[in-house]
């Protein structure tokens, strides 16, 4: 016996030319399972404030500038607790649902009118 190979691997060989069949297949196959769904995460940015509301303003100082830089960030998941109370968070802006699916990004509990984002967007609700 010269070959210590399994006789599967002789045969397939012998049968075979070499490189037949290898053009047709991708190098790459696809994934044997599908995508995993996109999850939502949390980034906590810590920071100081002397009080808890200049706090939310400059929170939402910092999750507007940050969606301007990332459109992909999510402004109504946005929320501002104390460093050492995670469980008392409250959400920076508004989120209300407007007639087309829209949500309203002014800061929570705003007065007025709820607005859609971006220049001139739509505006819906009782406002003054």
């Amino acid at each position: 016996m010269n070959d210590n190979r399994s006789p599967r691997w002789r045969l397939r060989r012998a049968v075979e030319t070499p490189g037949a069949g290898r053009a047709a297949r991708p190098l790459i196959g696809p994934p044997g399972r599908p995508a995993r769904p996109r999850r939502f995460f949390t980034v906590h940015l810590g920071f100081t404030a002397p009080g808890p509301a200049d706090a939310l303003e400059q929170a939402v100082a910092y999750a507007e500038a940050l969606s301007l830089l990332r459109p992909e960030l999510a402004l109504g998941a946005a929320a501002l607790s104390p460093a050492d109370a995670w469980h008392r968070a409250e959400r920076l802006f508004c989120g209300a649902v407007g007639p087309d699916g829209e949500r309203c990004v002014d800061v929570a509990d705003h007065p007025g009118f709820h607005h859609a984002p971006g220049p001139g967007g739509l505006g819906w609700g009782d406002g003054d």
